[in-house]
């Protein structure tokens, strides 16, 4: 078969399997390496000292598979147009977690891609990637042309907004390219604007010691700091702020077709109060299969804790 063949056979599987967005690049040494070592070395990656770690293996996918040849990007669509609670008796949790851990659905629908890849043509060989893999998830979707980096560091599409997960597909084989997505956010600072911590220091980076969702997701300090938990508005996963607040959102935010990212009402709308007797056994169970596990009990129990703390004080 043809690159435009191959090509076209290979979007049309994408879209089979249940994504939304597909795109095609080189793969090449990724032309933001420059910027990813400025981020590390201004210390915005916190404490996630595992980002220091295949930083030649993050800027060039074919160190993480040497016959790498083309990337398969791909999105999946996981907004569901339920509302955030407005009670500040309960926390909220990030609209990604309120379903089904996306990991294992994006995983197996990478696997799906890349059996029908290879039932393509005998010479078809690759790997998947998502999220976990040290590849940068945004700068190919960027190069494949699913969409752009917006200034809130997320990826946005000018028909289902910026609510998607992303992953990969690296092939043996060259394919016809896409052309990377201009950039659409224009002169727009809403995210920036929004922002509780001003984790956003410029257009496109985010100082992750001043962002919600690392100290809520990531962080595994015992205790969440005054000057952030202030300022957490009721967040004790994750933080969806900058994200809400886009026009690209606002406009194109579409329901997503795949039922195991529907919320979770027991677990979406907890009383913050509820932490205080929850078991970590309790906790597994509830969360066994949900995002949230990523915090931990104690995480979470922490988080919850800052923000009635912080009510308590004002």
């Amino acid at each position: 078969m043809t690159s435009h063949e191959l090509s076209s056979e290979i979007r049309r599987s994408a879209l089979s399997v249940g994504f939304e967005k597909v795109g095609f690049a080189k793969a090449d040494t990724a032309a933001s390496a420059s910027m990813l070592n400025s981020w590390l070395q201004r210390g915005y990656h916190a404490d996630m000292r595992w980002m220091e770690n295949d930083t030649k293996t993050r800027i060039d996918p074919r160190q993480w598979y040497p016959e790498a040849v083309s990337v398969v990007s791909v999105g999946l669509n996981y907004y569901t147009p339920d509302e955030v609670p407005d009670d500040p008796a309960i926390g909220k949790i990030s609209r990604y977690a309120w379903g089904d851990d996306y990991h294992a659905i994006m995983k197996s629908k990478l696997r799906q891609l890349l059996d029908a890849a290879k039932q393509l043509d005998d010479r078809i060989d690759g790997r998947i990637a998502c999220d976990t893999s040290p590849l940068m998830d945004k700068y190919w979707a960027e190069q494949a042309g699913i969409g752009w980096q917006g200034k809130h560091s997320n990826i946005l599409t000018r028909d289902i907004g910026s609510w998607l997960f992303l992953g990969e597909v690296v092939l043996n084989v060259e394919l016809e390219y896409d052309r990377p997505m201009e950039d659409y956010c224009g002169s727009c600072t809403a995210c920036i604007d929004a922002c509780p911590t001003d984790a956003i220091t410029e257009p496109y980076v985010v100082d992750a010691g001043k962002c919600l969702s690392y100290w809520t997701i990531e962080s595994r300090a015992d205790r969440i700091p005054d000057g952030i938990a202030v300022h957490a508005e009721g967040w004790i996963f994750g933080c969806d702020i900058c994200q809400d607040v886009c026009p690209w959102n606002e406009k194109f935010s579409t329901p997503t077709n795949e039922a195991a990212f529907r919320p979770r009402p027991e677990n979406t709308h907890m009383a913050l109060s509820d932490w205080d007797t929850m078991t970590e056994e309790e906790f597994r169970r509830r969360f066994k299969t949900s995002p949230v596990k990523r915090a931990k009990w104690r995480g979470m129990k922490r988080n919850a804790d800052a923000i009635r703390r912080t009510q308590e004080a004002s």
